[in-house]
């Protein structure tokens, strides 16, 4: 990991046109607890909209969604991963992304950076996105 910012997808109208085309987002780490970061967004995604699928290691409905222990264990087409896990996972989450082979997006929260793994995406097509916050951007640009 970098402290450097690789993230070629800064430009508002690209941004827009990411929040616009997905429908679908997995949200990596999404707490149960009302009071965290995760469970704010994908509270605040839902609202707006968004068909969300929340993923977590404990619990089996999370904001009234069903939740998957894994993205790979998700069995619907998923436009976006919103990852709020360590950036030395993210490497093992793109991976994922990319044997599911329908992932346009990939996006890691505010503090979340690892270039390594985001090149290794882009390779594969995948946008990424990285150290901004989903529910904040869609508030500013939508």
């Amino acid at each position: 990991m970098s402290c450097e910012i690789n993230n070629i997808y800064t430009n508002d109208d690209e941004l827009i046109d990411i929040l616009i085309s997905t429908k679908s987002i997995a949200i990596i780490g999404c707490s149960p607890n009302e009071n965290k970061d995760s469970h704010k967004v994908a509270k605040y995604l839902l609202e707006a909209g968004y068909t969300i699928y929340p993923v977590y290691p404990k619990e089996d409905i999370i904001l009234g969604q069903k939740v998957y222990r894994s993205l790979d264990k998700i069995p619907h087409k998923v436009d976006m991963v919103d990852i709020f896990r360590k950036a030395k996972i993210i490497e093992n989450i793109v991976d994922v992304c990319i044997s599911k082979g329908d992932i346009d997006t990939i996006w890691s929260q505010l503090g979340l950076v690892n270039n390594q793994a985001m090149e290794k995406a882009r390779k594969h097509n995948i946008k990424t996105i990285q150290n901004l916050c989903t529910k904040l951007e869609h508030k500013r640009l939508i």
